[in-house]
């Protein structure tokens, strides 16, 4: 099935790089195409780099669906529009099941993938509701300002960390990604559906204190990932990106064989 969705994005190509084959760059739940913004200005020196919102995300098309085929069939859309025949996947946390479903819509268009903090299983938890209340309560609160949003979102949420994330997408007393649709298509967004195994290199970066990856789902990743590489990176969370960029920046480029 062909996507209907024009994917907002950014492309940015060296002037001599090390490879053609473009890096696309897939953002998590409740993010846009800024948030790998670090692993982007790195990799731009050395490959073409796409950093992409998904749709329901930053200024992509809002759509009713968020089923990872369909995602992933945005994605590959946006390739054939660049005349691009094969790249190389790197996403976060909802982005990493985008790149893996990838690797099942159109394995011969996938040369590499990198998932960060995610696994391909189906997650049982809940993990999103408080902030899903603190987003509605915003909303309903009729806010205008990152101020008076940040004192609603206290309510509901701790991490001041994870209050300034979500402020990233907050515009003029609106949010930029697609909160009702999110919140009705939750199940499909921590959900998955096992995929063919697929045997090409696939590097799985994960946080050392984050429970997203863990010893009980390492035959889910095997078993469909036959070639998969792993990578701890110690002393952070799901955010591992963010909080150690340079030290995900050394396992990408040793995967890729960059340096």
């Amino acid at each position: 099935m062909k996507s209907n969705s024009q994917l907002n994005y950014h492309f940015h190509t060296p002037e001599n790089p090390q490879s053609s084959t473009p890096i696309v760059l897939i953002h998590g739940l409740f993010g846009d195409l800024n948030n790998l913004g670090v692993l982007g200005r790195d990799l731009q020196q050395y490959y073409p780099v796409i950093q992409i919102d998904v749709r329901n995300h930053g200024i992509s098309p809002q759509m009713e669906n968020m089923d990872y085929n369909d995602m992933a069939q945005d994605v590959l859309a946006l390739l054939d529009k660049l005349n691009m025949p094969k790249a190389t996947i790197i996403g976060h946390s909802m982005g990493g099941k985008i790149a893996m479903t990838m690797t099942s819509v159109a394995p011969e268009r996938i040369e590499k993938i990198v998932v960060i903090d995610i696994a391909p299983v189906a997650y049982p938890i809940r993990r999103h509701d408080s902030i899903f209340a603190a987003l509605n309560n915003v909303t309903s609160a009729g806010a205008q300002s990152r101020q008076a949003a940040t004192e609603i979102m206290r309510q509901d949420i701790q991490e001041d960390g994870v209050i300034q994330f979500l402020l990233k997408s907050f515009r003029q007393g609106e949010w930029k990604f697609n909160l009702p649709v999110l919140q009705q298509q939750y199940e499909k967004i921590t959900g998955w559906e096992r995929i063919p195994a697929w045997l090409q290199p696939a590097l799985f970066i994960r946080g050392g204190n984050s429970d997203y990856i863990t010893e009980e789902y390492r035959e889910d990743i095997i078993s469909q990932f036959p070639q998969a590489t792993a990578w701890v990176v110690a002393g952070c969370g799901h955010w591992v990106h963010a909080e150690k960029p340079e030290a995900v920046l050394r396992a990408i480029h040793r995967f890729l064989g960059t340096k």
